[in-house]
């Protein structure tokens, strides 16, 4: 992002104010110190399409994990954004996917436990477990933190701005754990978020440093434990929908096991490949968010390309 953001103060963040945006680029939206019953305070960055302003068309909205990673290189935590808004803009330029409004929520010290699936965790044999445990510094309250958007994040956002606000025309977004837990979300929370999006899943669920580390049986314990949890909640294939993708270089290199894992165990709770399931490889592709940014497009069109193709 290109523009200088003005950041709202705390006793400011009910007003919705930001400073407006040339319209070509849309504007957003910084609320900062978001308050919350259920997790620490955060950024809370929203971003209005081109045309937001200058009328009353509704929007769908995409949620998404590592909000400070969206918008701007000099706020991200390695000097590169995602460029939502010139993907969104650009996809929506040539109708390939609709315009959107995009909530980046900003990650915190407690990432690795706010984006591990609770569920999963606790359906993990106990080695394997204990190894989270160990290598995540604590246990999951991804629970919590899916209560904070569900609860707090999205009611806010549909109340101060135009969304559509039901769960055809809303979904979840991430990378990395970011990916686990927007998993995770639309599983717990299906009648909210109609599809999510997951780039790079960190199918190991142990740290980053010790993924080269878990036994050959792991991917089969970790589809397990998604199966079981799977088989527990409400969601529906012929309703809700899930991409998910990787790579094949740097950390990427260790989830084709774990992929190949997934792949074979959800067609067995009914996800057909096709347009409401998709799982791609990509060869070669880093675990960054440069090969994210330069990825994001494929992805958002299966969240917001038109109706007839999804």
């Amino acid at each position: 992002m290109r523009w200088i953001i003005l950041m709202l103060a705390t006793l400011g963040l009910l007003t919705g104010k930001a400073l407006a945006q040339p319209p070509a680029q849309g504007r957003l939206v910084t609320l900062a110190d978001f308050p919350s019953a259920h997790v620490a305070p955060r950024t809370v960055t929203i971003w209005l399409p081109p045309g937001y302003d200058a009328g009353r068309r509704r929007y769908p909205v995409v949620y998404m994990h590592d909000g400070q990673n969206l918008f701007d290189a000099k706020a991200a935590n390695f000097g590169v954004e995602w460029g939502m808004d010139e993907a969104v803009s650009r996809l929506a330029a040539r109708s390939a996917a609709r315009p959107a409004i995009i909530v980046g929520m900003a990650s915190t010290p407690a990432r690795y436990q706010e984006y591990m699936p609770r569920k999963i965790y606790d359906r993990l044999p106990p080695a394997y477990a204990q190894a989270v445990r160990d290598t995540q510094k604590g246990e999951p309250v991804s629970d919590a933190y899916l209560r904070f958007i569900v609860a707090e994040v999205k009611p806010y956002v549909d109340r101060h701005f135009r969304t559509l606000a039901g769960p055809a025309d809303t979904a979840i977004m991430g990378s990395s754990m970011g990916g686990l837990i927007s998993i995770y979300a639309l599983g717990e929370y299906p009648q909210v978020f109609g599809s999510a999006a997951a780039l790079s899943v960190h199918w190991p669920l142990v740290a980053a440093d010790a993924a080269a580390k878990v036994g050959a049986d792991a991917p089969g314990q970790v589809a397990a434990a998604f199966a079981a949890w799977l088989k527990n909640t409400q969601i529906d294939p012929k309703r809700n929908r899930l991409y998910m993708d990787h790579g094949t270089a740097t950390l990427d290199q260790h989830y084709p096991p774990f992929a190949a894992a997934m792949e074979a165990m959800l067609p067995t709770l009914g996800w057909q490949a096709g347009p409401r399931w998709e799982s791609r490889v990509f060869t070669g592709t880093a675990h960054n968010e440069q090969a994210w940014s330069e990825r994001v497009d494929i992805p958002l069109v299966f969240l917001l390309g038109p109706a007839k193709q999804r």
